[in-house]
């Protein structure tokens, strides 16, 4: 494929604190790079990230910070007005002011990469959102979305959007691998805290670590209220880097998927630690959701628990033999069909059926801001409202 320039303009690349998005960009952005395309990812300057940043890596692309709508529009018009494509993420700060210049602006294909597709789906169903406009959907070239199943044909249905498609979340198998350590836990889990997940992490780890108080837990991600009980045999880490996911796992017997309820619902919605976790070898234990089983195979690949007392009964009923090869059988299943490189090359075809033609611009009225782009066969988007 012909390199292209492509913008992302995503909640944040440069912070994993409490920000899963981090993850998914680094991993997608290293591929593209790998395959030639030159990425700049703009990054909303904000207090808490800013505060808990990790090093900034040149595999990244080129990453730029902003410090309000403002300060984007000015100094950054020009790299949204030549991109081959510009992909705005869920949850951007002021997301849909944000998109709606980028359509106005873009001299190239404009996409949305929901990363919350059924929260992002559900909120829009009651009105406009901070990050997204429903309104501005029928103009996108390209809905990607971390969830796919039915809700894409909902999406297409219901917003007017013209092409929506799958571009699930993925694992770097650079930096998660089977790393050769010590157990120290029976049964982790990684997960910033949310309230409607936490019910199932009560039931499935805090209930198991309560029926057998002489295993060990661990449960590891920020935001956890004091007012969560954790058994006394549950060890808790306030925040782990990416850097550190790799050790976290390969220190478990087992490691724990809890989905939130929107995605339990949406069903076809994986989360990033269920591909690092299987990526590390580690046998995982999860919840069930519709379309699980067509990403890992039931009880050869995952495991599947409804309660604590199947949680219990798989950590003191299965062998070390058996729970290897179920976690070599979930790496293999990962490294096949869920690796970045493999979600890039998914991102080009996708971006390639969507990516319309456009009308050549003056580069210095598009340097300058003087008479933004028009996409073809219409005026902006804002214009095309009044």
């Amino acid at each position: 494929m012909t390199p292209l320039r492509l913008v992302f303009l995503g909640l944040s690349i440069t912070s994993s604190w409490g920000n899963g998005h981090a993850t998914t960009y680094r991993g997608l952005i290293k591929a593209l790079v790998r395959r030639g395309h030159r990425v700049t990812f703009l990054e909303r300057d904000v207090p808490w990230y800013a505060a808990n940043r990790d090093p900034v890596a040149a595999e990244w692309g080129s990453v730029a910070l902003y410090d309000d709508l403002a300060d984007l529009r000015q100094r950054f018009i020009a790299e949204i007005a030549n991109a081959d494509a510009v992909i705005v993420g869920s949850y951007v700060p002021e997301g849909a002011q944000v998109l709606r210049w980028v359509l106005d602006t873009a001299g190239g294909g404009v996409a949305f990469y929901d990363i919350d597709t059924p929260v992002t789906i559900a909120a829009l169903e009651h009105g406009p959102l901070d990050y997204l406009d429903a309104a501005l959907l029928p103009h996108l070239d390209l809905y990607l979305s971390f969830t796919g199943g039915p809700l894409l044909e909902r999406i297409r249905a219901a917003f007017g959007v013209r092409r929506a498609a799958p571009l699930y979340c993925a694992v770097d198998p650079d930096v998660h691998f089977p790393e050769a350590c010590a157990r120290r836990w029976d049964l982790g889990y990684l997960g910033t805290y949310s309230a409607d997940r936490q019910p199932k992490v009560e039931m499935l780890l805090n209930g198991a670590a309560r029926r057998l108080p002489l295993r060990r837990f661990v449960v590891a991600g920020p935001q956890y209220p004091v007012t969560v009980s954790w058994p006394g045999n549950v060890e808790r880490i306030e925040h782990l880097p990416p850097g550190r996911h790799r050790q976290f796992y390969s220190a478990q017997r087992f490691a724990l998927n809890v989905t939130r309820a929107d995605m339990v619902a949406a069903g076809w919605s994986p989360s990033v630690r269920l591909f690092e976790a299987a990526a590390c070898g580690v046998p995982v234990i999860s919840d069930d959701w519709p379309g699980l089983a067509s990403l890992f195979a039931p009880g050869r690949e995952i495991l599947i628990a409804a309660d604590g007392d199947r949680v219990t009964d798989i950590l003191t009923a299965m062998t070390d033999g058996q729970s290897r090869s179920i976690g070599a059988a979930a790496r293999r299943r990962v490294l096949a069909s869920h690796t970045a490189a493999s979600r890039a090359a998914e991102f080009e075809d996708q971006l390639t059926a969507a990516l319309p033609r456009f009308r050549q611009h003056d580069p210095a009225t598009v340097a300058t801001g003087a008479g933004c782009p028009v996409r073809e066969g219409g005026t902006p988007w804002t214009q095309a409202r009044s």
